[in-house]
């Protein structure tokens, strides 16, 4: 690990971008109507909005046409699966007492074949409730996550862009019921949740990775995600999966970790900064064995430092032993070429942990049933495809220089996600807790308070 700390600028620019060991690693009309109180009706305040953004900016915009309700009050079925989830907030990890049930189940009441007035007001409620729901689920999730771009963290759309989205769908219920303002693996996470698709001992389960999923993005938009359960990349589309590929993702003593990044260029021809550990465990071996010779062959170089400006130091001057023994640290570099580790290309998302999407030439792990090889790094089935993929057009080598860079037109997000249980059409996907996480954060949940701490 370079003893040194790397400026945030420097890590976006892709500088001194070198290897670490930092992972952080119903119906609802029958209800009684009851007026909530004056404290219950405070928790329905949410932070004022940006000026003409506000709830009674999307009705003033559209004539005051009622969203939720038809002009004889009438509920539709988006309403009622609105209050569904309200009633059923508790597997969001959220209280349902934060909104106001018993006020809607008046105000609706009082809408049914009732004045225009009444019905506006009930519709303007059932808006209210909508938009601080969706604010409540788009906080920041409760996740070991690192957020290398802090803008990449889940943030709601201000109250009339939620609305106008609601409103501009080609179906209000479809985009109610598929929860589209989340990621559709949250959604269906939730479904399973409340349909009871999970037994008792698998709910808390489902809850960890309905956490991990609100991290992940919804809408339009273009991001690459990597499950490191599934040992699979996924390429989205406005919400859809377009591509994906098999990955090697790090054994379980260097996992890779969750991530929320901007991919930011290719580099092309690159070389590998191999980590101290990895130099000790997989190069002194061999340098022992075989003698200098065997660096020489692999196209290693014992480095100074890990700057541009970097001094090649002799081989000979090193005490191979010491470091196999792990009693010394020495920084090698590979040289671009058939034999590098980090193959033809790497993707690069500049963080402090030092990880990365990189090609392979040891295509033959990708056929493993379980791939944990790596030292945290993700490498890929098929880097050039996802290249043309980032880039719009196949990258072709015009040049032997080492690191060279290619900007992307328009950085594209990546998150490293890590998801034990998916939604699989109506069925529940699960794959093993590779890294103990599950097992870890169930039994932090499952420990008891100890007083004074």
């Amino acid at each position: 690990m370079a003893d040194r700390i790397i400026a945030l600028n420097d890590l976006r620019a892709g500088r001194l971008v070198r290897p670490a060991r930092l992972f952080l690693c119903a119906a609802f009309l029958g209800t009684a109507a009851i007026l909530p109180s004056a404290e219950a009706q405070a928790q329905f305040a949410y932070s004022a909005p940006v000026i003409g953004q506000a709830v009674s900016d999307f009705y003033a915009g559209r004539g005051g046409r009622p969203l939720w309700l038809d002009d004889a009050g009438s509920a539709g079925q988006s309403a009622t699966i609105l209050m569904d989830y309200l009633r059923s907030a508790d597997v969001d990890g959220l209280d349902p007492n934060r909104y106001p049930l018993a006020q809607l189940t008046y105000a609706l009441r009082a809408a049914w074949g009732g004045s225009p007035d009444s019905v506006q007001a009930a519709d303007m409620l059932l808006s209210e409730a909508f938009v601080h729901y969706v604010a409540d689920l788009k906080g920041t999730p409760a996740v070991n996550i690192v957020w290398v771009d802090p803008e990449l963290k889940p943030r709601a759309p201000s109250p009339r862009q939620l609305l106008e989205a609601a409103a501009s769908a080609p179906s209000l219920e479809a985009y109610v019921a598929e929860m589209r303002w989340m990621h559709p693996i949250y959604a269906g996470l939730r479904q399973a949740m409340v349909l009871g698709h999970a037994g008792p001992g698998e709910q808390q389960r489902l809850r960890l990775n309905m956490e991990r999923a609100k991290a992940l993005p919804s809408g339009e938009g273009r991001y690459v995600m990597v499950n490191a359960t599934a040992q699979r990349l996924e390429m989205y589309e406005d919400g859809r999966v377009v591509d994906s590929m098999r990955v090697v993702v790090g054994k379980p003593k260097n996992p890779t970790p969750l991530m929320a990044a901007f991919i930011r260029f290719t580099s092309l021809n690159p070389y590998w900064f191999v980590p101290p550990d990895l130099a000790a465990e997989r190069i002194a071996p061999n340098v022992l064995k075989s003698g200098l010779g065997y660096l020489k062959i692999q196209g290693y170089q014992v480095m100074s430092d890990w700057t541009d400006d970097a001094t090649i130091i002799d081989p000979a001057t090193i005490d191979w032993q010491a470091v196999a023994d792990g009693s010394r640290q020495v920084l090698i570099r590979q040289l671009p070429g058939p034999a590098n580790a980090m193959g033809q290309m790497k993707f690069m998302f500049p963080n402090s942990q030092g990880v990365y999407l990189h090609d392979t030439p040891q295509k033959e792990l990708l056929t493993e049933a379980s791939r944990m090889f790596s030292g945290g790094c993700v490498r890929l089935e098929d880097a050039p495809r996802l290249a043309a993929w980032l880039h719009g057009k196949p990258l072709t080598e015009t040049s032997k220089q080492a690191e060279l860079r290619v900007d992307l037109p328009r950085p594209v997000p990546v998150f490293i996600t890590y998801l034990t249980v998916i939604p699989d059409g109506a069925e529940l996907a699960t794959y093993p807790d590779v890294y103990g996480r599950d097992r870890d954060e169930l039994a932090m949940a499952s420990r008891p308070l100890v007083a004074g701490r």
